[in-house]
């Protein structure tokens, strides 16, 4: 650990939302609420559940609050945020639990209402999916407010800092976030964190810088260091050097410049130097995200999530549900093409009060989930087909299996999808009778027998992030063994290079929407290697139109043939690097 003299050190994290800022450090560290344990006299229990239903009025309140000073402040789509807080406070499932404990131990409501939250905190942490697993953030934040609320303490808040600062946390929670000061606050560092989180996107909305996932630095510095906050690579530079603070001014510059040809270049055509067209597509999760499609240069959705519209339901919607919003994407997309995925829940992503439905597992990851838990619960994934099928005449819709391990799944999956064309057809609902079906290839299994799953589907679609996770055996959010997580290890690009092999063959696109496809230093590989589309956050997609516009094809190809024949994934990276940096400069 650093000592805390006058002397530079730097902390590489997670870049979350880009700029450069300087200035003096506001340490925010909130306590861990002292909650008591106590038998409640059998007199005074009615009273009890009465002061557990006023201190949910109250957190509902100063919620709602919140949420109206977010829209003013900031806009209704960053403000959307807390219609997730509110349906926390309306969870049948956890209200009636804490009330069912207290009535069966006696013991005082907010102890019972603490054991029950951290149960579902704890089932929301273990989700794989970085969108998703901040469900476990906006539960811990109204938790948290609920028993401030039973407690009678007063909120942590950071409306007022002693001039402009960089705020450096343990991590801020989203109703934290939404009180910031917005005059004074210059950065959010946090040690915990992604790039996803509520803090984030305050501060992508502020366009202030932020850096995660720094891990100890609330250790490691105090109130009133000096530090420079890099959003760009992700690092926080504190007690800078003269020698630092003026590279940094240079650097500064040249990303400024560099920003607004991202911005030029935006909605021009992903076209490369010798003329080869690439198909660049945006990743959502929620209707409300369709904007950012067209306003980043997407050609269309390249993956629709749907996991969200039954997370955020806290049960399971019903086909009519789950077709206006699916139409409501496909419509305010058209004419672009809208890729929609099939329901990835289970083992992971549990769904909060279906405990019969999704059992907890030891080892979610590799569990019961995704297509597994759709083929046996036939019932409720026709519903989705039936439902995505009549989206599917309202623009130019595909869709894809997650999780598929082997050709039975598939063809177990399709001859679902057959019978519910066919109760369409019957019943005069109108519907697309071409549908094209794809493959999500993220499993080592799918990768090695892509060439008969190829003869059942039209087109593949790799996720990179399960993909390397399982073919090194690497958890990802294992913070001890992440730095394995090497997507240009030689197995992975080997297995990328059948996977386009095999497409080819059977005459079927194939392109890639996990995170590999939005960095633009991998980009280039993912191309050269074949794939001939890429879908990412939408956000990332002018970095990698502007690579694209800025290299050729042939050389990305030489790229890739030089990959394969590389033994070690530190040499694969530098070439990628090498690359990178030989056609983007910006130091």
């Amino acid at each position: 650990m650093e000592t805390r003299d006058r002397h530079e050190f730097t902390v590489q994290g997670i870049a979350a939302s880009q700029g450069i800022a300087y200035g003096q450090v506001f340490l925010y560290l909130q306590s861990e609420l002292q909650v008591p344990d106590y038998q409640v006299e059998t007199e005074r229990r009615i009273d009890e559940v009465a002061r557990f239903d006023r201190a949910l009025v109250a957190t509902r309140q100063q919620i709602a609050r919140i949420k109206a000073e977010v829209e003013r402040n900031l806009g209704p789509e960053e403000a959307a945020i807390f219609d997730a807080h509110l349906l926390v406070l309306e969870d049948e499932a956890l209200i009636g639990e804490t009330v069912r404990e207290f009535e069966e131990s006696g013991r005082n409501i907010e102890g019972c209402f603490q054991r029950v939250s951290a149960r579902y905190i704890r089932a929301f942490e273990e989700i794989d999916d970085e969108y998703l697993r901040e469900r476990a953030v906006d539960l811990r934040d109204v938790a948290q407010r609920v028993l401030q609320n039973l407690l009678g303490q007063a909120e942590n808040s950071l409306k007022r800092l002693a001039g402009e600062r960089i705020v450096v946390a343990v991590d801020i929670s989203p109703s934290a976030s939404a009180s910031l000061d917005r005059s004074s606050a210059l950065a959010l560092v946090t040690d915990s964190g992604s790039k996803t989180s509520h803090a984030v996107i305050v501060a992508r909305s502020m366009k202030i810088p932020a850096v995660v996932g720094l891990r100890d630095l609330t250790r490691r510095v105090s109130d009133g260091d000096w530090a420079i906050i890099d959003g760009y690579d992700g690092l926080v530079i504190v007690n800078p050097s003269e020698a630092t603070l003026f590279r940094y001014g240079k650097i500064q510059e040249r990303k400024k410049s560099f920003e607004a040809l991202l911005r030029e270049v935006s909605h021009l055509p992903a076209v490369t130097l010798d003329g080869v067209a690439v198909t660049l597509q945006a990743n959502i999760e929620k209707a409300d995200e369709t904007r950012l499609v067209a306003e980043h240069g997407a050609e269309g959705v390249g993956l629709y999530r749907t996991e969200f519209l039954y997370l955020n339901a806290g049960r399971l919607p019903t086909e009519e549900e789950q077709y206006r919003d699916y139409r409501a994407v496909v419509e305010a997309v058209a004419p672009r093409p809208v890729i929609i995925r099939t329901l990835d829940l289970g083992g992971d992503k549990p769904m909060t009060g279906q405990t019969d439905l999704f059992p907890r597992e030891p080892n979610p990851f590799m569990g019961f989930r995704a297509i597994r838990w759709c083929l046996e619960h036939a019932a409720v994934f026709k519903a989705q087909l039936r439902a995505i099928l009549r989206a599917s005449a309202h623009g130019r819709v595909r869709m894809m299996y997650p999780m598929i391990s082997g050709l039975d799944e598939l063809e177990r999956a399709n001859a679902l999808l057959a019978e519910c064309r066919e109760e369409l057809r019957a019943a005069g609902i109108p519907h697309d009778g071409e549908l094209e079906v794809g493959t999500m290839i993220e499993i080592p299994s799918a990768a090695l027998i892509a060439d008969l799953l190829a003869r059942q589907c039209r087109f593949f679609s790799v996720g990179t992030n399960d993909l390397i996770q399982y073919t090194l055996a690497i958890d990802r959010g294992n913070d001890r063994i992440a730095h394995l997580y090497e997507p240009t290890h030689p197995a992975v690009v080997r297995s990328l290079r059948q996977i386009v092999t095999e497409a080819r063959r059977a005459g079927i696109p194939a392109g890639v929407c996990g995170e590999m496809a939005g960095d633009p230093v991998y980009a280039p590989l993912l191309l050269g290697l074949g794939f001939n589309s890429l879908s990412m956050s939408p956000a990332w997609i002018p970095a990698v139109k502007y690579l694209i516009r800025a290299m050729r094809m042939s050389d990305a190809r030489a790229l890739a043939e030089e990959a394969l024949a590389l033994g070690s994934a530190s040499a694969i990276h530098a070439r990628c690097e090498a690359f990178y940096r030989a056609r983007v400069r910006l130091e």
